[in-house]
């Protein structure tokens, strides 16, 4: 139990690394945020949002999901048992935390399709696992 409590903390550092690492690359070098702004600052934030184009949120989604995918797959690999399980527990904390986000700001109305992704991307992550770990016959 403690080894899968353990890979479940290290499936959502590695992945809200991820994360962090495409988001700060979207917000400092693709598409910069004006200078002093303070992204803590909502009324700020979202008049940025509003200059983006849609690559940007494909950007976005893709450090979302790759939360889900790549920390549940991690999640899944430490994990001692049930690495399906694992993964599912990273992705559904990385949906609660997109979710926060689509209600948070005003976005593009696609980017909600992510929401069902986190959990399908956690599950194969962890399906992959699990089948690496079955005896081949």
């Amino acid at each position: 139990m403690l080894r899968n409590l353990l890979a479940t903390f290290l499936g959502l550092v590695v992945g809200m690394a991820w994360n962090g690492a495409l988001i700060e690359l979207n917000s400092s070098v693709l598409f910069p945020m004006p200078e002093g702004m303070d992204p803590g600052d909502l009324e700020a934030f979202q008049a940025y949002l509003d200059t983006l184009p849609a690559t940007a949120f494909l950007v976005v989604m893709a450090a979302h999901l790759g939360q889900a995918g790549l920390g549940g797959w991690v999640a899944a690999r430490l994990s001692g048992s049930r690495p399906v399980r694992q993964a599912l527990v990273v992705g559904a904390i990385s949906m609660i935390g997109g979710l926060m986000m689509l209600f948070l700001v005003d976005g593009p109305v696609w980017m909600w399709v992510e929401v069902p992704l986190y959990l399908v991307l956690a599950w194969l992550a962890g399906r992959a696992v699990e089948r690496s770990r079955s005896p081949r016959s």
